[in-house]
């Protein structure tokens, strides 16, 4: 199964956006999944439902951050790097959707409720958020996977 699918089956069955993302990819990556999901979990929503980066962006991020991030903190040339690779990766979804903003992703406005949606076929029917799953690990998949 390709890890679009993966990551649009984990958000189908109840993951947030960010959590689904990085979910599609533990096994490759030999993560502890329950670390991975509890880790992740802080960006559905735009990062809390705060509605700010989509979620799917951040979880295409850990995901790259684990496979080309830095860790040593005077390695100048390391973290340049990572970072163009991060901007290179935004705008590519930028450019499928526009903004990488969840707020603008969902066209919504105002302050968000920190409670949760039910997950009932209405909310699927009515929510983007699997495209954007989908997009974010194509892309990773392109950079990474090929």
């Amino acid at each position: 199964m390709k890890h679009s699918e993966k990551g649009a089956q984990y958000f189908c069955d109840g993951y947030n956006c960010s959590q689904s993302v990085v979910l599609a990819y533990c096994d490759d990556l030999k993560l502890d999944k329950e670390l991975a999901l509890k880790m992740s979990s802080s960006f559905g929503g735009g990062m809390g439902r705060l509605r700010e980066v989509c979620g799917a962006v951040t979880g295409m991020f850990f995901v790259a951050g684990i496979l080309h991030g830095y860790s040593n903190p005077t390695d100048k040339k390391a973290k340049d790097e990572h970072y163009k690779l991060i901007q290179e990766l935004a705008e590519e979804f930028k450019a499928i959707h526009s903004t990488y903003i969840c707020k603008d992703l969902l066209k919504v406005s105002g302050k968000q409720s920190p409670v949760s949606e039910e997950r009932t076929p209405e909310y699927y029917k009515t929510r983007p958020c699997v495209r954007f799953v989908i997009t974010a690990c194509e892309i990773l998949d392109r950079h990474f996977f090929n």
